[in-house]
């Protein structure tokens, strides 16, 4: 059947960590995996590019998707929602291995979906004060935010037991190699799985 070699990873994290970062990564080094981009109600920053970073849509049209079913995951974060949709992922797991850069609300409904390839990893920093000079250093939120987003870091970490993974990014290099290291290891599962006689 194809695509049942190609695996999903989704890579989790409190805000700052570098979960974005390490997702772009994974992409330019593994051309066989394609960053699955969610759609979202919250405004583009500076940066970013609509239908490359995200999707960006109504809060209207994203409550009709709910409604309709659309999603495989969809959460509320910070006043704005987040999701993924069903067929963006069944049209690109048969050719392709998906990388999900989202929260654990999203992981905890996607894990609901037996049929799928999951592999979860979950990244941390190894203390607070780091997180918050992260968030600070990369000026890309208000001081509310800021403080919005710390705050939310004891209630994150609470279900990284969810999780197959722990990871603490000290360093971005070392923590790409840990995640490559749990890729192709789960590659070779799964080839192995494939081509076993049933």
């Amino acid at each position: 059947m194809p695509g049942e070699e190609n695996i999903m990873v989704i890579l989790s994290s409190p805000s700052g960590v570098g979960k974005t970062t390490l997702t772009k990564k994974i992409q330019q080094k593994y051309h066989s995996f394609k960053i699955s981009v969610s759609h979202t109600t919250r405004s583009p920053r500076s940066n970013e590019v609509n239908g490359v970073d995200y999707h960006f849509i109504s809060k209207e049209k994203f409550e009709k998707f709910i409604k309709e079913k659309k999603f495989y995951e969809y959460a509320k974060i910070f006043e704005n929602y987040y999701g993924t949709l069903k067929k963006t992922v069944d049209e690109t797991i048969p050719k392709n291995d998906i990388i999900f850069d989202i929260d654990w609300q999203g992981t905890k409904q996607l894990s609901k979906f037996k049929n799928l390839n999951l592999i979860k990893i979950y990244l941390i920093t190894d203390n607070k004060e780091e997180l918050k000079k992260r968030l600070i250093k990369r000026n890309q939120n208000t001081q509310e935010e800021i403080e919005k987003r710390f705050n939310s870091f004891d209630k994150d970490i609470k279900h990284w037991s969810d999780y197959d993974y722990v990871i603490i990014n000290k360093n971005l290099d070392v923590c790409f190699k840990q995640i490559e290291s749990i890729i192709k290891l789960s590659k070779k599962k799964l080839s192995i799985f494939a081509h076993t006689p049933q």
